[in-house]
């Protein structure tokens, strides 16, 4: 199991997570319960939330969906917005990591 990203806020993570199961790359998240604790806790990353894949073969693709998310949030680009599918034009709400028409995933970046 490898660590790919230590996220501020715990949503980030799980939509990270979503990104990348929707691309076939089993991970998890952990230390969302330490979330909650904090300003009990120090903010270190050690109690942030973060997201790990299981299977070090995806390590690639898994870093290259890291950078886009990251450069999404780097760009302000909101994952509170809803998003227009680019394979087939159809709208999907926020909460949707791939499109409810034809089950493309969400892009952050171009």
């Amino acid at each position: 199991m490898i660590k790919i990203y230590t996220a501020n806020l715990l949503v980030d993570a799980h939509i990270l997570k979503g990104l990348l199961e929707s691309q076939g790359i089993k991970c998890e998240v952990k230390g969302e319960y330490l979330f909650g604790a904090r300003g009990e806790l120090p903010i270190t990353p050690e109690t942030a939330p973060s997201v790990w894949i299981l299977d070090e073969t995806n390590i690639n693709e898994a870093k290259a969906i890291v950078q886009g998310f990251e450069s999404s949030l780097a760009e302000g680009v909101s994952n509170n917005d809803d998003w227009v599918c680019k394979s087939c034009g159809e709208e999907s709400e926020a909460q949707f990591t791939e499109c409810w028409n034809c089950g493309s995933p969400h892009e952050f970046v171009e």
